[in-house]
């Protein structure tokens, strides 16, 4: 099978794929629900799902040895992962039982309050210091799972949670990484077997690979660069934008 000759892939694929990669070096990851829809113009939309899943793992590895365990927050993921594992079971059980665009609208409208909220108030106050809180990491976990299962949104839960918590820059990143590594090697299952299907996806996912570890580490470059308060204000554009992404498509969805 050979690879794809379409520049037009390349040239929207390699762009999808390095905003990802760098978001995962900066960030810890989040953008793929940005990354999907620019790839999705040179592919079809299944493509660009199947695609997408291989790539964000392979980001992984370099990202996990950006940020390694030492920078993880270990209170945090022993309720975040869990919930994470669970919520994506739930997504897969519940996908033909439960009309899955109101829980993502809701999902979508408080995360917008919350980007919002920061913008309005948040910056002028002085960092919070939150204490790891089970009941709603144990909420994040399972609307991160959900979400990244039925519509590739999984970030916008987490980093809720996490910027809540007041971790520093370096740590917030790191369990970022960690909740992410862990929902994607999950995912990548069922992708897997939709791949098998479609082989030339999974050619055209090895195509765009090389670009994967220049874009995690020009993250992890900016990362370094950035101060706390920087980097935390585009967290929180980017979180808005995804929450803003996911808001039209869910609306657009439920107008069908």
């Amino acid at each position: 099978m050979p690879f794809p000759s379409d520049p037009l892939f390349y040239a929207a694929g390699l762009v999808a794929t390095f905003v990802m990669a760098m978001a995962k070096g900066a960030f810890g990851g989040g953008l793929a629900i940005i990354g999907i829809p620019i790839l999705a113009l040179a592919a079809p939309p299944l493509d660009a799902a199947i695609i997408v899943a291989p790539l964000i793992t392979f980001m992984d590895v370099f990202a996990v040895g950006a940020f390694g365990p030492k920078h993880w927050s270990i209170p945090d993921l022993k309720w975040l992962l869990p919930a994470l594992v669970v919520g994506i079971g739930l997504g897969w059980l519940m996908f033909v039982a439960v009309d899955s665009r109101w829980v993502t609208l809701v999902i979508s409208v408080v995360t917008l309050g919350f980007t919002a909220h920061y913008f309005l108030k948040g910056r002028s106050a002085p960092p919070s210091n939150a204490p790891t809180s089970p009941p709603l990491a144990i909420a994040a976990g399972l609307a991160s799972g959900f979400t990244t299962f039925v519509a590739h949104a999984g970030g916008p839960p987490i980093a809720m949670y996490l910027l809540r918590r007041g971790l520093d820059k370096t740590k917030f990143a790191a369990t970022n990484v960690a909740v992410f590594m862990a929902g994607n090697l999950v995912k990548l299952v069922p992708y897997a077997i939709l791949g098998l299907a479609r082989p030339h996806a999974l050619w055209a996912a090895l195509a765009l690979s090389p670009i994967v570890p220049v874009g995690v580490y020009a993250g992890r470059a900016l990362h370094d660069r950035l101060t706390r308060e920087t980097l935390f204000f585009w967290c929180y554009l980017f979180l808005g934008v995804a929450a803003l992404k996911l808001l039209i498509d869910t609306v657009r969805a439920l107008m069908v």
